[in-house]
This record gives structure tokens, C-alpha cells and sequence, in this order.
């Protein structure tokens, strides 16, 4: 491995990990960093992660998702002894990079995924109107097709126009039980 240098100064890097160890693998290398000393050249550890809304049961729920599954990113100078302690940590399986050099992202690519992770409450992406036909897809009248008669999207609701029993009866869903045809 070449001797690594510090022309790089402060950057961030992409680690690649086992997927589903991403928590582990933060955890201990935070722990090496405060055992080996290295907070001088390795200053944080990040894993991308945002919030969903999903929904199961009929039940909204707001859940965390990793944004790169099998990717954490460190804040670091790389020199022999910093990419020694994070190349070694369990369940790391090495740098995002060409060669054995570790390639820093660019500060843009940073600041797009904090500001990606930033927004604690999810956004509605209805991409309904009033007039789209839809067909419903979770809940008591899963199948059904109707037309949405309103949208509500600061609840994340729409109205559809279902034909029941010779008639058009209003039934108000969540955005996300319903399908555009």
C-alpha cells in the first residue's frame, strides 16, 4: 500500500460495509477513534438516513430509512495511521475509491445528503389531481377504482368518487393507498 498523505486536508469519505452493519460499524469506529487517539485526523462518522411514511395496516407510520444501504460516510485526514484504524474496523470492507486510495466526495455531495437527512418531517409527493382516475390500493375498498374528487396535501389525503350500489359515494384515503391508472 502507498504511504498516504495529508494534501487532502479534512474530507469526507465513503466507507463500504457489510449491508445491515452500518450501526455496528459507526459504533465501533467511534469507539477506535477515542481508543487509538485519532480524533485529531478522523472527526465524525455519519450514516445517511431519512424519514418515510409508510403504510401498514391502514396505520401511517413515519419510519427511518439508510439513504445508501452498506455505506457510512467519515469526516477525516487520511495519513497511514487514520486509514490504518478505519480500514481495520470490523466489518468494513474498505474505501469508495480507485486503487488503495481512499476518493474524498465533494463538499456539494455533502451538503446535498445533510440536507437530505435535515428534514425531520417527510413531504407528501401526491402525484394525484382532482380528476385523475385511481385504484385504491390498501384498506376496506382495496380494488376499487374511483376518481379523485379532492386533494388535501397538507394532510396527504384525496377524496375519491367510488361507484357503489348505482351511485358515486366520497371516501377519503391517504395519498399512499392510492394508485394512479
Amino acid at each position: 500500500m502507498p504511504k498516504q498523505t495529508l494534501k487532502q486536508g479534512r474530507k469526507w469519505y465513503v466507507l463500504h460495509t457489510y449491508s445491515g452493519y452500518e450501526e455496528n460499524v459507526a459504533r465501533n469506529l467511534r469507539q477506535r477513534i477515542e481508543s487509538m487517539d485519532m480524533q485529531d485526523k478522523i472527526y465524525s462518522v455519519l450514516i445517511p438516513t431519512e424519514n418515510k411514511i409508510r403504510i401498514r395496516n391502514g396505520k401511517r407510520r413515519i419510519v427511518t430509512e439508510k439513504i445508501f444501504p452498506g455505506y457510512v460516510l467519515v469526516e477525516m485526514m487520511v495519513t497511514d495511521d487514520s486509514w490504518y484504524v478505519v480500514r481495520n474496523t470490523p466489518n468494513v470492507t474498505g474505501f469508495v475509491g480507485s486503487g488503495t486510495t481512499p476518493t474524498p466526495i465533494s463538499d456539494d455531495e455533502v451538503k446535498e445528503i445533510q440536507k437530505r437527512m435535515g428534514i425531520t418531517e417527510p413531504k407528501y409527493k401526491i402525484d394525484v389531481g382532482v380528476g385523475s382516475p385511481v385504484k385504491i390500493t390498501d384498506g376496506p375498498f382495496k380494488e376499487y377504482e374511483g376518481k379523485v374528487s379532492e386533494v388535501d396535501e397538507a394532510r396527504g389525503k384525496v377524496k375519491v368518487l367510488v361507484s357503489m350500489f348505482g351511485r358515486e359515494t366520497p371516501i377519503e384515503l391517504d395519498f399512499l393507498q392510492v394508485k394512479k391508472i
